[in-house]
């Protein structure tokens, strides 16, 4: 059974005409008459009778009407739905943003993509790396924005977006203040407002463990803005990313000897087919005039 010859019958049940019903479906009736035998051939039975003046449907073509009828509106249906996802209306995107970004540097991107794909349902999880990663594998997610301090798995592909620094960030009138930057061994022995969520983390105490440098952490947080809203009350020093810094007031410096530098990237699973939302966001992406820091 094909989708045409349902169309030509529930065309002839409202009509009861074989020509009118094949003018309605731009057909020439003995075509349309040859697509009606083939279903009774199918169904095992005549579905019309054709008499002179008039044609109804036998009981045959009473029982099998509403299935075909409803056949022909999912089909529809289906057609009109699958136009609208290809053309981007009325569907979803969720996006992962690792916790340690700040969104200044992401607004325009967001903006743009709302601008250009108004159909987009968009939602925004935050999390930090590992969280992300997994909810990435598991297909929770369609797309992440993250940074790694090493390798990029290869399950993941990486579209790069733009480097940042990491800087020192303290309060007006540390002794930091007075420096043009701020370098590894002058961290030892400071008051150090620990990120936990930081994905350098790791990385940063190696770093400390090579150069024999020993900060004093009294505090350990989750959250960002509370690390750089003690950092600003001159609780001690923070070491973040330089576009992730949003506290007002808080003073900030580059780290040096060694510099320490992220890559942000926008990311998806390698491999996996994506929704023209996704496809959509990348374009964007890369449309994206991302300042001097861009690398893509």
């Amino acid at each position: 059974m094909e989708l045409q010859q349902v169309r030509y019958f529930v065309t002839l049940c409202k009509t009861l005409n074989f020509t009118r019903a094949a003018e309605l479906c731009n057909v020439t009736q003995p075509s349309l008459t040859r697509a009606i035998q083939s279903l009774e051939a199918e169904f095992g039975g005549p579905l019309l009778h054709r008499e002179r003046n008039k044609t109804h449907l036998t009981d045959l073509g009473q029982i099998v009407r509403p299935y075909l009828e409803g056949l022909l509106d999912q089909a529809t249906a289906v057609k009109s739905r699958a136009k609208e996802f290809t053309q981007l209306k009325d569907v979803s995107l969720s996006v992962g943003l690792m916790c340690t970004i700040g969104p200044q540097r992401l607004i325009g991107l967001m903006r743009h993509y709302r601008e250009r794909f108004s159909g987009v349902d968009i939602t925004l999880r935050d999390a930090n790396a590992r969280t992300l990663h997994g909810l990435l594998d598991e297909g929770q997610i369609d797309i992440a924005v993250l940074s790694f301090p090493g390798e990029v798995p290869d399950r993941f592909h990486a579209l790069p977006l733009y480097m940042e620094r990491f800087v020192i960030a303290f309060a007006p009138g540390h002794a930091f203040e007075q420096l043009n930057a701020v370098r590894l061994r002058d961290l030892h022995q400071q008051l150090y407002l620990s990120r936990v969520n930081c994905e350098y983390g790791e990385y940063m105490l190696d770093l400390y463990r090579q150069h024999g440098i020993e900060p004093v952490r009294p505090y350990r947080s989750e959250r960002d803005d509370w690390i750089q809203g003690m950092a600003a009350a001159g609780l001690g020093f923070s070491f973040i990313p330089e576009f992730s810094v949003t506290t007002p007031g808080l003073q900030t410096r580059p780290l040096v000897e060694p510099e320490v530098v992220r890559t942000v990237s926008l990311v998806t699973v390698r491999g996996r087919p994506h929704s023209p939302a996704v496809g959509a966001f990348v374009r964007t992406a890369r449309s994206e005039d991302w300042g001097g820091d861009s690398i893509h």
